[in-house]
């Protein structure tokens, strides 16, 4: 009997020590040493990124003992359940959300509302409805609501979150916020109802609820993607009714509306007309033109833009950078491309294998081999990714372009 009791034993620690191997080897496989819970946090979002196997994807999530206290395990976490959902893994994504929320270091208001906020970025509703409902030892909220209404946002049930905004303050005694009728307000804006934001505003009013720039932003965008041009002017009028002077987050909402329209035009002589009146416009402005024009085979325009954000002090965010190279090679313009290219790298990034792969074969077209190559060299340099490939690339080069 001793003797199996110590078997017993021996097998206990020997699984427990696999395990906290296992979690180790997972997430650090050069290394048995343990690791801190930020050590683990960031490995897994490392992992997360190029994974494609779910069991594996469950496995770093698990090995890392995500939290949504903190910061980088909240993306990771959303990282993991976007991974899946483009795996088609409902069941997995609902088991391992389950047994989350068993955890006892989970056993929060702030645990269970990102669990609800995840299943609607799973596009599981219902489950985050059942999560809210079914909420033991921890009191409802509005932020908790909150949660589930931005769940079924993110999730498109505009039915079930115009419910739940009807039915739930009621009936569990919450009382309604402004982060409870902007999330409202942006439901019905995307789901193309955005008439009905007025009863929202109307109710807003009746309870002493001020409006902020996001309440009006949510409408603006909302108005314009209808093509309900008097009701943004509606909203402006209201903004002053607010003592609410529009400022340049309110006018960047305008110009990438107007932008994603196909009237950057328009969208350009609203940034001269604020610039007229002293308001300074910030690399997101600039950013929606750029991309704007680039989208309607202006580029002309989109490099004049380039231009006059980067001489107004302002610096290119990778985004813009990557637009540019991706749409100057589109319109076949290899030099200006290459141009803002090393401005790119200058900066630290360099754009995806496909447009870097346009940029290479345009710059051959045109008899810039030398170019081509040192492109490729340095691209090779800063990113150890599809080395192969650019080999390939490179040997397919035209060896001497002077005959």
């Amino acid at each position: 009997m001793a003797t199996s009791l110590r078997t017993k034993l021996k097998f206990t620690t020997t699984t427990l020590h696999h395990r906290r191997y296992s979690a180790a080897s997972i997430l650090n496989p050069d290394s048995r040493a343990a690791l801190s819970s930020k050590e683990k946090s960031r490995a897994a979002l490392t992992l997360l990124k190029s994974e494609s196997d779910p069991t594996r994807i469950l496995q770093i999530c698990k090995a890392a003992s995500l939290t949504p206290e903190s910061h980088l395990d909240r993306i990771a976490y959303s990282k993991a359940i976007n991974k899946l959902k483009s795996l088609n893994q409902t069941p997995k994504i609902r088991s391992f959300l389950q047994e989350s929320a068993t955890r006892p270091d989970l056993k929060s208001e702030r645990a269970v509302a990102h669990f609800i906020v995840l299943y609607g970025q799973a596009g599981m509703v219902d489950e985050a409805v059942k999560t809210f409902e079914e909420m033991e030892g921890i009191p409802r909220t509005e932020k908790t609501l909150n949660s589930l209404l931005f769940a079924c946002v993110l999730g498109k049930d505009y039915a079930k979150m115009k419910r739940v905004f009807v039915e739930f303050p009621k009936r569990y005694d919450l009382v309604p916020n402004l982060d409870t009728y902007n999330t409202v307000i942006k439901g019905f804006c995307e789901s193309g109802s955005s008439s009905s934001v007025y009863s929202i505003l109307d109710e807003m009013r009746r309870e002493n609820v001020k409006p902020n720039a996001e309440t009006f932003g949510n409408c603006i965008t909302g108005f314009y993607k209808e093509g309900k041009y008097e009701d943004v002017g509606k909203m402006l009028v209201m903004m002053n009714e607010y003592n609410m002077a529009p400022g340049i987050s309110t006018y960047n909402i305008r110009i990438q509306s107007l932008c994603k329209l196909k009237k950057s035009g328009e969208a350009k002589a609203l940034l001269d007309g604020i610039l007229s009146r002293g308001l300074k416009a910030n690399r997101v402005t600039y950013g929606h033109l750029i991309l704007g024009f680039c989208r309607e085979g202006n580029l002309e325009e989109a490099k004049s833009m380039f231009r006059k954000m980067v001489n107004s002090g302002l610096k290119p965010d990778a985004e813009c950078y990557f637009t540019m190279v991706y749409y100057l090679c589109q319109g076949r313009d290899f030099e200006a491309a290459l141009k803002i290219y090393k401005r790119c790298l200058d900066d630290g990034w360099v754009p995806n294998f496909s447009t870097m792969k346009s940029l290479v074969e345009g710059l051959a077209s045109i008899e810039k081999v030398d170019e081509a190559r040192e492109v490729i060299a340095q691209v090779k340099e800063k990113i150890s990714r599809n080395v192969e490939k650019w080999n390939e690339i490179e040997e397919a080069l035209p060896k001497d372009v002077s005959g």
